[in-house]
């Protein structure tokens, strides 16, 4: 935690470091009160992601794909926010190209395992 009461981040930067990390996310804040992140998809890959517990929002940087929540689908691309209530089934599918999203989690982001 730093002593600081803001963080300024340059989502180039950020993207970078995601794709350097070889990992589909990274997370660049975690307070008490949130988690954010990159999460990146590459074009045809499978999102295996599981519900969580916390709510979650996703912004869609690049790329065009589906998402489906609850059952439900829709188109999703650049612009695109995404609210995604807790314990939701959710997943990204369908991913015509390369999609990178920032992900907002609720009350510290999910667990780290």
């Amino acid at each position: 935690m730093s002593d600081t009461p803001w963080r300024a981040f340059e989502l180039r930067d950020l993207i970078e470091e995601q794709r350097g990390s070889w990992a589909p996310y990274h997370e660049f804040l975690r307070v008490p009160s949130m988690s954010c992140g990159v999460y990146s998809l590459a074009a045809g890959a499978s999102d295996l992601q599981s519900p969580h517990d916390e709510d979650e929002v996703y912004f869609v940087v690049s790329g065009r794909g589906r998402v489906r929540v609850a059952g439900e689908e829709r188109a999703i691309g650049p612009g695109s926010i995404l609210f995604v209530e807790a314990t939701s089934d959710h997943s990204f599918f369908e991913i015509d190209e390369d999609i990178t999203m920032i992900v907002f989690f609720a009350s510290g982001g999910p667990s780290k395992d």
